[in-house]
């Protein structure tokens, strides 16, 4: 498989036509495999539906997969809202995620555990639970982009508006808004980057 991806290479990198997606698959659980003989792990594609997905990721290594190896996922749209929710039960399991969204608008949960780096075209906003427990392991746009296989990659290239929010890895479940925006009211200081005022730790889901 190649492991050649970032946002200034891989945009739309597969033929369409070849692609059949079942209308079904845009929305609910699904496990990301291991996929040695394609070019992405998780692969979707719909342009004009909206996206609600929970990608889980293996919470073991399979037979021939590399040790170093980083779990990849791509989701594109043209319009239609898409919603990524990344979940991952076990801390070793790296991930790269690219969504072309179009004029989409983009919310991703990220685990938060997430250590790595994140690219994205548009202004975006981050929840409480984000800034809480993610921001001070993330690099946001820099202008050199290294991929570094021991580290998360996120890669959101849209008009529309992007929003990261935090899945929390020890309850399994999307972060608690009320929760995480009381911690960020009361006990934590860190901003986020040139959202003095746009950033909404109010988030609904």
């Amino acid at each position: 498989m190649s492991t050649d991806h970032s946002m200034y290479s891989s945009q739309y990198s597969y033929d369409k036509e070849k692609l059949l997606v079942d209308p079904a698959s845009a929305h609910g659980t699904h496990k990301v495999k291991y996929q040695p003989d394609h070019d992405w792990d998780f692969q979707l594609d719909i342009p004009h539906q909206p996206i609600d997905l929970s990608l889980a990721l293996p919470h073991y290594r399979a037979r021939h997969q590399p040790v170093d190896y980083r779990m990849s996922m791509f989701i594109g749209s043209d319009t239609a809202p898409i919603k990524v929710k990344v979940c991952r039960h076990y801390p070793r399991s790296r991930f790269y995620l690219e969504i072309q969204g179009g004029t989409s608008d983009v919310t991703v949960w990220l685990p938060s555990d997430f250590k790595g780096q994140i690219h994205h075209s548009a202004k975006a906003t981050y929840s409480a639970g984000f800034v809480n427990r993610i921001m001070q392991h993330v690099r946001i746009n820099e202008p050199e982009y290294d991929e570094v296989h021991d580290e998360d990659d996120v890669v959101v290239c849209t008009r529309g508006r992007i929003t990261f929010r935090m899945w929390d890895i020890q309850t399994h479940a999307p972060e608690n808004t009320q929760r995480e925006a009381l911690k960020r009211m009361f006990g934590c200081t860190r901003k986020a980057p040139e959202t003095a005022i746009d950033w909404d730790f109010l988030l609904e889901d």
